[in-house]
């Protein structure tokens, strides 16, 4: 599966002239935790988190006691706060390693790009919904690839908590690693199992 596969198309952007404020109102308005920074040429060069909005935004309250450090003024312009640079995966990286780059980075939004330019975006929530997703729209969607490789009455297919088990009816090793590199292209896939239907027999 590509970052293709499950990134969320076409993207909410802002530049480095947005005003914070406007970005924290998109960010509150679309649910998002993040949003990518382009320049006039759609390229990416920062990104801008809750976090950075957020960051020296709210006065000490004076009920809880004095406070004795200085705050910063908060920046006004998504410039003024955003990080830079910031990291972006092709359309053709595999998600695992997407995942694993949001995971091992502790980062909750990774850019998708074509080049430079920002053409999507994935989450861990994208993650999550394509794990989410039934066994039977899964099976579905397997079916429908698999028919178009190999005809619909080759292949049988059951899925369970998303681990995929296709039988083919003629014994081909070629056919069946084709058949299981398309069924775990589908989102919500875990892993595919593909034998020859004799073998079950």
């Amino acid at each position: 599966m590509r970052a293709r596969d499950l990134m969320s198309a076409p993207v909410v952007t802002v530049t480095p002239g947005t005003t914070a404020k406007h970005a924290a109102e998109l960010l509150a308005e679309k649910g998002f935790t993040a949003l990518p920074v382009i320049d006039e040429d759609d390229r990416l060069i920062g990104i801008v988190t809750e976090a950075d909005l957020i960051r020296n935004r709210f006065p000490h309250d004076v009920r809880s006691g004095p406070d004795h450090e200085a705050r910063p003024r908060p920046g006004l312009t998504v410039a003024q706060v955003m990080t830079t640079p910031a990291t972006g995966m092709s359309t053709g990286a595999d998600a695992a390693d997407v995942g694993r780059a949001l995971l091992d980075g502790r980062i909750r939004v990774m850019p998708i790009v074509d080049g430079s330019k920002v053409v999507g975006i994935l989450t861990r929530g994208d993650f999550v919904r394509a794990f989410a997703r039934s066994d039977e729209a899964i099976a579905a969607d397997v079916r429908h690839h698999l028919a178009i490789y190999g005809g619909p009455g080759r292949w049988t297919v059951e899925v369970r908590d998303g681990v995929v088990r296709v039988g083919d009816a003629y014994d081909s090793d070629t056919d069946r690693h084709v058949a299981k590199l398309l069924a775990e292209a589908v989102p919500g896939v875990v892993e595919a199992k593909v034998t020859y239907q004799e073998d079950e027999r």
